[in-house]
C-alpha cells in the first residue's frame, strides 16, 4: 500500500490529538501511569491504517448518493481512529499470545514493557512484568477505542445501529482469537479434513471481518446506508477479508523480513495452523507429515530448517491452492461490486484498496 493518502494523514491526526488530551490526563496519576499511556500511545505509530481507510471507503460509497452530502465530518474521523486504536489493542494482546518479539520493525509491547522494567532497575521478573503489562495496556487499548467511539457518536440518529455493527466487531474478533489458539492444540484430535475449514472459520472471524467487511459496514451505517447497501458491502468485503488474511499466512512464512518488519518464518515459530499448513498436512504421506509436526511450533527453528519447512511446503502444492483461493475470493469480491447501489467513484476506490489488501508483500 501506499506509504501515505490523505485518509491515513487524516487519522493520524486525529489520533495525535486524541493522545495529547490524554497526555495532559496522565499526569495526574504519576509518572508511573505516564509511562504507561505512552507506551499505549506508542502503539499507535505506524501502519497501514487499513481499518481506518475501508470505514472511510464505505462511507464515502453511500454518503456521495446521500441528500445530506458527502461532507468529511468529526464524528467520520473519530470512528476511523477508534478502529485503529482497537486494531492496536489487539495487537498487543496478538502478540502477547503468540510470544512475539517484534510488530512492525520495532518489539511488541511486551518486549519494550519488559525492557522499561529493567531500564528501570525495577525489582522481580521483567519478562513477567511485561507480559502482565501488555495485557493491562490493550484493555486500555480497548477503553481508548471506545472513548472515541462514544465521541463519534454523540447525538447521532445512526448511533445505534453503529454501535451494534462494532459491539459485533468486537466479539467476532475475540472469539476467532479463541479459535486461533484452540486450533494449536485442538488440532491433533480433529480428522484432516476438516483442518482447512476450521482454519477458514478463524480466517473469517479472526480478521476477514473485522479488517474489512466491518470496517466497511460500520463507515456506511454512519452514513446512513440501507439493507441493499449493506449487503452489497458484506458480500465485497468478507472475500476480501478473507483473501487478506490468506496474503497475511503467506507474508507469514514466506515474507522478506525487511518488508513485513516480522523475522521470516515467523508463523512456523509460533506453530500457526493456517490454511497454508492444512493444506500441506492434506499431501504429505504420514512420515513427512510426523516432521512437519515435529518441527512447527518450535521457536529455535534455525534458518535453514525455516528454509526447508518453507520448500516442503511451496513443493506440497499448497502455496498455490492458498494463492488460487486468494484469487477467487478477489473475484468473488469484485463481482459483489458489479451494479451495486453504490457511488461509482468509491467502487473504485474500493477496487483499488482490494487490490492493494491482497497483492502485496508487507
Amino acid at each position: 500500500m501506499p506509504s501515505s493518502t490523505p485518509v491515513q494523514d487524516a487519522v493520524s491526526a486525529r489520533l495525535d490529538r486524541f493522545l495529547s488530551a490524554l497526555g495532559s490526563q496522565a499526569q495526574e496519576y504519576g509518572p508511573d501511569a505516564e509511562m504507561f499511556f505512552a507506551s499505549a500511545a506508542a502503539t499507535l505509530q505506524g501502519g497501514k491504517r487499513l481499518r481506518a481507510r475501508f470505514c472511510h471507503a464505505g462511507w464515502g460509497s453511500v454518503a456521495r448518493l446521500s441528500a445530506r452530502g458527502a461532507t468529511e465530518t468529526d464524528a467520520l474521523w473519530d470512528l476511523c481512529a477508534a478502529l485503529e486504536i482497537f486494531q492496536s489493542a489487539a495487537l498487543v494482546h496478538d502478540d502477547l499470545i503468540d510470544n512475539s518479539d517484534t510488530r512492525r520493525g520495532r518489539p511488541a509491547a511486551h518486549r519494550s514493557l519488559e525492557h522499561q522494567h529493567r531500564s528501570l532497575a525495577w525489582s522481580g521478573d521483567a519478562e513477567s512484568f511485561g507480559r502482565a503489562a501488555a495485557i493491562l495496556l490493550g484493555d486500555l487499548l480497548v477503553a481508548w477505542s471506545d472513548d472515541l467511539l462514544e465521541s463519534a457518536l454523540t447525538g447521532l440518529e445512526e448511533a445505534p445501529t453503529v454501535r451494534r455493527e462494532y459491539a459485533r466487531m468486537r466479539r467476532d474478533v475475540t472469539t476467532g482469537q479463541f479459535l486461533d489458539i484452540a486450533e494449536e492444540s485442538a488440532w491433533l484430535v480433529n480428522p484432516l479434513s476438516e483442518h482447512a475449514d476450521r482454519a477458514l472459520r478463524v480466517v473469517s472471524l479472526k480478521s476477514a471481518r473485522y479488517s474489512i467487511e466491518q470496517p466497511l459496514l460500520l463507515g456506511a451505517l454512519l452514513a446512513g446506508a440501507d439493507e441493499s447497501q449493506q449487503d452489497a458491502l458484506r458480500r465485497f468485503g468478507h472475500p476480501i477479508g478473507m483473501a487478506f488474511q490468506l496474503r497475511d499466512d503467506v507474508l507469514g512464512v514466506f515474507g522478506d523480513q525487511s518488508l513485513t518488519g516480522k523475522p521470516a518464518g515467523d508463523d512456523l515459530r509460533e506453530g500457526k495452523r493456517t490454511v497454508l499448513i492444512a493444506f500441506t498436512r492434506e499431501h504429505l504421506d504420514g512420515s513427512a507429515r510426523r516432521v512437519l509436526d515435529e518441527l512447527l511450533g518450535d521457536a529455535a527453528l534455525t534458518a535453514d530448517q525455516v528454509s526447508a519447512l518453507q520448500a516442503t511446503i511451496a513443493k506440497s502444492g499448497a502455496l498455490a491452492r492458498v494463492e488460487e483461493l486468494i484469487d477467487v475470493y478477489a473475484q468473488e469480491a469484485d463481482r459483489a461490486l458489479s451494479g451495486a447501489p453504490l457511488d461509482n467513484a468509491a467502487v473504485g476506490e474500493l477496487r483499488d484498496l482490494a487490490r492493494a489488501a491482497t497483492v502485496r508483500t508487507a
